[in-house]
């Protein structure tokens, strides 16, 4: 099954596509979008559009995986431009026929990390492990993105083909990711 997660933000939006087979993980893409901050609104959702509609189309995922909307009240107004990054990435999803699936962070966490509290650090370093490759060079935004496809297959193994609900092998040797930065 191939899984786009992303992590939704005006300024940046990470993504990530995985392969999840017969009991591994796989990182097909993987990448942030930085709009820049001196345009417009329109034009900054545009981009990010135009971006993660191409990814889409590009690697023909089975479904979105995205972040549940949580927020403190004193953050609105963040939580707000959030929104509008979010509902980029719905309506893309929307418009190539991907269902949409949402995790609290917690699950996230705890799907992939064993620890619901997990930090951002620990997160990052197990993703690279499911994915048997080098995150540390990555931004926080990919890393968070491919955080939430592996929760999803974590989450879902039994259901994944050939999965038989086995945890992915590790390797000695990472391999090396490609980040895209488009901005």
């Amino acid at each position: 099954m191939r899984i786009l997660g992303v992590d939704p933000g005006l300024n940046a939006t990470g993504y990530g596509v995985i392969d999840a087979d017969a009991g591994t993980l796989r990182v097909v893409t993987a990448g942030v979008v930085r709009p820049p901050a001196r345009h417009a609104l329109g034009q900054r959702l545009r981009m990010l559009y135009d971006v993660l509609a191409g990814v889409i189309a590009a690697e023909q995922p089975a479904l979105t995986i995205l972040e549940a909307i949580y927020t403190h009240h004193e953050y609105l107004t963040t939580a707000t431009l959030m929104g509008h990054a979010r509902g980029v990435v719905c309506l893309a999803s929307a418009q190539h026929g991907l269902p949409i699936v949402e995790y609290f962070p917690t699950h996230v966490k705890k799907a992939v990390t064993g620890h619901g509290g997990a930090s951002k650090d620990q997160v990052a370093r197990m993703v690279g492990t499911w994915l048997q490759t080098d995150t540390s060079t990555l931004a926080a935004d990919t890393t968070d993105a491919l955080a939430l496809a592996v929760a999803h297959a974590q989450l879902n193994r039994d259901a994944l083909p050939e999965a038989g609900g086995r945890r992915a092998p590790r390797r000695r040797t990472a391999r090396k990711l490609q980040e895209i930065t488009v901005g």
